[in-house]
């Protein structure tokens, strides 16, 4: 053996033997009970970062179960993250001085594939290298055609069934991104504001969005509050910017009478609870701002004979984002003598896109949403009879809170990338005629030919959250993989993928799609700070592969950090599990250098403590308990087996045969964990047969 072991000089080529020699794929068996384990897409538009490098608790349960003789199959895949990926890409575009608007749809559909699918082969060779022992001959990407043939078939089946319904309401939309967002993907923010109190008729309004004003359509009061229920009911002429308008008073109970002046504007086109007044009281839902963030006053510049202070005014605010425009109303309210006062001092949460940051403006558009309540009940049932664990259990609890405050969800999306929903707006009737992917013929109600296809696309969590049972394409793989065994995730996607991928599995299979959901925590900076590029505190993976090896960098990351708990990781701690690897390698040296000797005093005392080393490790990994499994053998291989039983034997106290028997053992319970570094050193050994560490067996008492 070389004097010291160099990562750079094993590990592509063992990784090589592996995936040519076809070690990663499983032998189906009737005969025995597979274990399965899909790996979570990454996406396929930029680089792994070090929260995917936690993909390696899968991969020692997957290797422990494969050394148990275990049918196991872990297949990768990569998802095209509709909405992420364009953005990442109109970044891309946005260095070139180009964005999305300059490309027609089917240009700028391929330029994104086309950049995705480079990325793609990069991020997978990167999993590699991480020592993944995942089947690529089963890869999948999310816009494979078979699985774009499941989730329209899962659509049309949703929609037969009226749990897709499409509906008028206001979105979450994001005026810089272009596109609608679910509940779950509202980032609310805690903000200061101004409090604008304005003069309504009799009233003053307090409000945060004077620019609202022109599309309000009546205030509401709380109908206890005695200082305006006399004016319940009445109709009002108001002042306004753009002159004198006629506005109901209703009824609200929600209304807090401590808030402001007890009395709101009620505006159903930008405000959510305002949108649910409006349908109770039949109020029209006119939006005054655009799906670019702009002020639109086209409708009343198109009317005849305005007042010209009031088309001045119109023209002035036309087309301008809030921003800009909102300073120039108030300026006007205040010559008009409509400001009263202004609170420079109001708190108050406001809801932010998740990716840039801007303000998510709530805005009328038709949209596809899916009923959950049914789906909801069934997993909360499944998970109350154990049909699912979790691990740890606290998040049992977590779940069932967020499935039973879901609302419903929206599934459209106004990106360019990802699956373009199958449904057909008819030009004659406007009825819509959904398929399982295939362009209609005619319309379903009316039967004229001239049909439109919707433009939007899928939510990436609607086609992800099948994720499950359309990677498993091959029936024969459904079959007997389906349900897969774990799905290994971090915590903080609980409620937007797997909660989801419940909903829909238990739903469309009439199973749940997992029996056991292992959850890890977040990979923090050493000061257990979030890491982002902002702060200069990420650590790339694949550079502390390059500087320590993979296995240092496998061990340091489930090393002290139990299931669900957020870890500080350090350079400081990959460093020392490189220290480790290199234990490992001397301790190899030293016993293959032993000289024989027949029999030693302290031989049986090894054994005895190896079989209780043995059944320590397998009874936590058969518990997933992956950090207890890794500080334990951490320990025992570098505190017993070379501190004690190294030391023995150079007193001639132990034989050599014992001494490796007990090296092969240890060798086997480290390689999960450490595979490169313990399969490099099992091709060194003096054993009677070739066969290479990832197919051998699991040690038994």
């Amino acid at each position: 053996m070389d004097k010291t072991y160099d990562p750079k000089l094993a590990e592509e080529r063992i990784y090589q033997m592996w995936e040519t020699g076809g070690y990663f794929t499983p032998k189906k068996d009737s005969k025995k009970k597979p274990f399965s384990i899909l790996l979570p897409p990454p996406n396929a538009n930029a680089d792994l970062h070090v929260g995917h490098a936690m993909y390696v608790v899968e991969d020692i349960m997957i290797r422990y179960h494969r050394m148990k003789g275990d049918p196991t199959l872990w297949l990768p895949g990569a998802d095209h993250a509709g909405f992420e990926t364009q953005f990442v890409y109109e970044k891309h575009l946005a260095k070139e001085g180009k964005s999305r608007f300059d490309f027609d749809r089917e240009t700028l559909y391929r330029d994104i594939w086309n950049f995705v699918a480079e990325n793609r082969g990069k991020m997978e060779n990167q999993l590699r290298r991480l020592g993944f022992s995942l089947d690529w001959s089963r890869n999948v990407f999310t816009l494979d055609p078979n699985v774009i043939t499941t989730v329209y078939a899962s659509f049309k089946q949703l929609f037969d069934e009226g749990l897709v319904y499409r509906d008028k309401r206001l979105v979450n939309y994001c005026t810089k991104d272009g596109t609608g967002f679910s509940d779950l993907e509202v980032l609310y923010v805690e903000r200061n504001d101004p409090l604008y109190y304005i003069t309504y008729g009799p009233f003053t309004i307090a409000t945060a969005r004077p620019e609202t004003k022109f599309r309000d359509t009546a205030l509401a009061v709380n109908p206890k509050d005695k200082r305006y229920k006399k004016y319940i009911g009445q109709t009002l002429k108001i002042m306004g910017l753009l002159g004198t308008i006629s506005m109901i008073v209703i009824p609200d109970p929600h209304v807090d009478p401590k808030f402001g002046t007890g009395i709101m504007k009620v505006t159903p086109a930008h405000d959510p609870h305002d949108f649910e007044l409006g349908k109770q009281f039949n109020l029209a839902v006119s939006p005054i701002i655009d799906f670019r963030g702009k002020m639109d006053f086209s409708w009343f510049l198109s009317q005849k004979d305005i007042d010209p202070k009031y088309r001045t005014r119109a023209e002035n605010y036309h087309g301008k984002k809030v921003a800009i425009a909102r300073p120039l109303m108030v300026e006007d309210l205040k010559a008009d003598g409509l400001l009263v006062k202004v609170d420079e001092s109001y708190t108050h949460r406001i809801g932010t896109c998740w990716k840039c940051g801007t303000v998510i403006e709530p805005l009328p558009l038709e949209q596809w949403y899916v009923k959950v309540a049914p789906l909801t009940k069934k997993t909360v049932d499944a998970i109350n009879k154990k049909q699912v664990t979790f691990i740890p259990k606290r998040f049992e609890k977590t779940a069932k809170l967020w499935l039973t405050n879901f609302h419903d969800w929206n599934i459209s999306r106004q990106n360019v990338w990802g699956m373009r929903i199958p449904a057909w707006k008819c030009d004659r009737c406007l009825a819509w005629t959904v398929t399982s992917g295939e362009t209609p013929s005619s319309c379903q109600s009316c039967s004229s030919t001239k049909l439109t296809q919707d433009t939007d696309t899928f939510d990436t969590w609607f086609s992800s959250g099948q994720w499950p049972f359309a990677t498993l394409q091959l029936k024969s793989d459904f079959d007997y993989f389906y349900p897969t065994s774990v799905m290994e995730t971090g915590y903080d996607i609980l409620p937007w993928w797997v909660c989801r991928m419940l909903m829909l599995g238990i739903h469309l299979t009439n199973t749940v799609p997992f029996k056991t959901v292992y959850l890890h925590g977040l990979v923090r900076d050493a000061k257990g700070q979030k890491m982002s590029k902002s702060k200069g505190n990420v650590i790339n993976p694949l550079k502390m592969v390059d500087l320590y090896g993979a296995d240092a960098l496998r061990m340091a990351l489930v090393f002290g950090t139990g299931a669900g708990n957020d870890q500080s990781l350090s350079e400081d701690k990959i460093r020392g599990m490189r220290n480790f690897a290199n234990k490992i390698w001397n301790a190899t040296r030293y016993v293959i250098s032993m000289s024989d000797v027949l029999s030693g005093k302290k031989d049986k005392e090894l054994t005895d403590n190896l079989n209780i080393n043995i059944e320590t490790m397998t009874k936590r990994l058969n518990k997933f308990e992956i950090s207890q499994a890794a500080d334990w053998i951490y320990h025992w291989f570098w505190d017993i087996y070379c501190d004690r039983y190294i030391e023995l034997s150079k007193k001639g106290l132990l034989s050599k045969k014992v001494m490796l028997d007990a090296l092969e053992v240890n060798i086997k319970l480290l390689h999960p964990f450490m595979p490169f570094v313990t399969e490099e050193i099992w091709g060194k050994l003096p054993r009677k047969h070739s066969n290479p560490l990832i197919i051998s067996s699991w040690p038994k008492q």
